[in-house]
């Protein structure tokens, strides 16, 4: 598991080869926004991740994520990763497919920098 600044920090080290990145405060943590879009926001509760309506279910299959709540509705295309299910890998597997979602050309320049690969077929990819 991750503390909120070892996940800002890991969040910033898999977006290295994304294009450029601006870091805005919100949601009590820090967005990351690529082309004026947010991507990921990292704050105590976890990682925010905005995966779209049609790969929401599936994100929500996963360890660890959850509907993103606001005002007591979901806020559909968005999930919540909670803390204890990140690890650098897993936040490099989330950013890959919020970047799939956002901007599928940044995902792609993304995956030839080598940032975000799974090292083994065992790895868990999202």
């Amino acid at each position: 598991m991750l503390t909120d600044q070892d996940l800002t920090e890991s969040v910033r080290t898999a977006f290295a080869g994304a294009g450029p990145v601006r870091e805005v405060k919100m949601f009590g943590g820090i967005g990351f926004m690529l082309n004026g879009n947010l991507v990921v926001a990292a704050s105590k509760r976890g990682l925010l991740v905005r995966v779209g309506s049609e790969r929401q279910g599936d994100a929500l299959a996963r360890a660890g994520a959850r509907p993103m709540l606001m005002r007591g509705r979901v806020m559909d295309g968005y999930i919540y990763v909670d803390p204890p299910a990140l690890t650098g890998r897993a936040v490099q597997a989330w950013l890959r497919l919020a970047l799939d979602f956002v901007a599928p050309s940044h995902a792609r320049s993304l995956a030839r920098s080598g940032h975000g690969r799974r090292e083994n077929e065992n790895d868990q990819a999202l």
